[in-house]
């Protein structure tokens, strides 16, 4: 299955050079290791895609529930999960 995410062009960078393997998302969404991920390049300060995208082969996937970068209410539903490419 291919799934489509915003990405900010920091981190868009890092996994294009091949420095950054792996995501850190919200996990409001279903994913599992043999999907794609579609990394879509948004600028926040335009708040327009600016047409970069990247594809990603996910290899690995596990929850989490202890980190602080979202709010309590989004963990308690969602939790967070490592995508892994």
């Amino acid at each position: 299955m291919e799934i489509e995410k915003k990405i900010w062009p920091q981190y868009f960078e890092k996994i294009l050079s091949g420095e950054k393997k792996f995501e850190i998302r919200l996990a409001d969404f279903e994913v599992n290791s043999g999907d794609v991920l579609v990394l879509r390049e948004w600028n926040p300060e335009t708040k327009e895609y600016t047409g970069r995208k990247i594809e990603k082969m996910v290899k690995y996937v596990s929850k989490i529930n202890n980190l602080s970068t979202y709010s309590k209410e989004q963990m308690e539903k969602y939790g967070l999960q490592v995508i892994g490419f």
